[in-house]
């Protein structure tokens, strides 16, 4: 009898830990357990009420058929004057393709640009899928790692000495997800200068771009120059910054031979994102500069919040994050591994967070910051129990 074979590429993939724990948490809560989840990486609002109407108006109107492959024009146009007026960078609509979310647009770059064997630098910490999404598109990642002395950024040197004859691209997620951390405009110069140098692509994830604190300035690296933004895809999307996770929309802006490229294996993969959708996607980049201000402060009084809360831990430790919505926590006090951390909060405290091993570091724990203040303020004091009797 012929044994059953899967796809041999799918073997090197892990799930996703990040996924899998907000979904336990979920089923204990289920469970009528009393359980504190800081796993989700998704805002706790609600999507803003016009975002939601233009939507259900362009369903109401008949706006369910395909749309282009790439998106339609009207959100393309809308993106390209976000790109200019927020970044300082010029696209064109036909430099834009519209995915079904901004890690969809990540694979789609992934799968477009490299070959078996080609290598991607990856800063670690990182955001779990990076890794994931450059295997199943024959890559392989190359991972490099950062410390709270470099406030867990790649630097110049780090980048330059990676560099082999097979690398063909670099990540940058600034605000990160797990650390928060922000590149400067003086940091992003200096690697681009390298990535232009060496003919490598920076693939940058902005998708934390409008929830940075302390009135810091976030920067675009394509912004930097022409040659740099020839050499840049800037990945964005609806998800964070509207609170718009299940919306499922997100961009690119690149080079226009290669986002063609993109726009061809879309239309062969998923098509179009959902149409009604777009609308939305539209009302958000026109008028919700509002609903992200107040999300941003919220975001921001949490953040001090939580950082206030783990300095009273004495074993646990943090770098303040610059943006984003998640504290990267410092555990090799405790003698713990993230794993045995994790799994024993859970099991005696009945709080959820996420290893960081997954994001690439067994000595911290990713916690998010998107619940209320009495979560936060609860399950801090829960952590805190669990780590005073170590």
């Amino acid at each position: 009898m012929k044994t059953m074979q899967l796809s041999t590429r799918l073997e090197k993939v892990k799930p996703s830990a990040t996924l899998a724990i907000t979904a336990k948490a979920k089923q204990m809560k289920a469970e009528g357990l009393d359980v504190i989840s800081f796993g989700a990486g998704e805002p706790d609002f609600d999507t803003p009420e016009n975002i939601k109407q233009a939507a259900i108006k362009a369903l109401q109107e008949g706006f369910t058929k395909y749309t282009a492959a790439s998106g339609l024009d009207e959100f393309k146009k809308e993106i390209v004057k976000k790109f200019k007026n927020d970044n300082q960078i010029d696209y064109e609509t036909n430099q834009i393709v519209v995915s079904v979310g901004a890690k969809h647009s990540l694979f789609n770059i992934f799968q477009t640009i490299l070959n078996d064997g080609d290598e991607v630098v990856i800063p670690s910490p990182y955001w779990l899928s990076y890794p994931e999404m450059v295997r199943l598109s024959g890559g392989e990642p190359v991972i490099i790692n950062t410390t709270e002395k470099s406030q867990f950024k790649i630097t110049p040197e780090q980048f330059r000495n990676s560099i082999t004859s097979k690398t063909k691209a670099l990540i940058i997620n600034s605000p990160s997800n797990p650390t928060g951390m922000l590149y400067s405009e003086e940091e992003l110069r200096a690697i681009a200068e390298i990535a232009v140098e060496k003919g490598v692509f920076i693939v940058s994830d902005e998708i934390y771009e409008k929830l940075v604190f302390d009135s810091k300035k976030f920067i675009s690296v394509a912004s930097l120059s022409e040659e740099i933004k020839s050499w840049t895809f800037t990945v964005n999307g609806m998800s964070k910054a509207y609170s718009m996770t299940g919306w499922r929309l997100g961009y690119i802006g690149g080079p226009k031979e290669i986002v063609s490229k993109i726009s061809s294996l879309q239309s062969h993969s998923t098509s179009n994102p959902t149409s009604f959708a777009q609308f939305g996607g539209i009302e958000a980049l026109k008028n919700g500069k509002q609903s992200i201000d107040k999300m941003r402060i919220v975001f921001e009084q949490r953040r001090n919040l939580i950082a206030q809360e783990i300095g009273k831990i004495a074993k646990l430790s943090l770098l303040l994050p610059d943006g984003a919505f998640y504290v990267f926590v410092n555990i090799s006090q405790t003698g713990l591994t993230s794993s045995e951390f994790t799994e024993k909060l859970l099991e005696s405290e009945k709080v959820a967070v996420v290893p960081g091993i997954v994001f690439g570091s067994d000595d911290h724990i990713r916690l998010s910051f998107a619940s209320s203040d009495e979560n936060i303020t609860k399950g801090i004091a829960r952590i805190k129990n669990f780590v005073d009797q170590l």
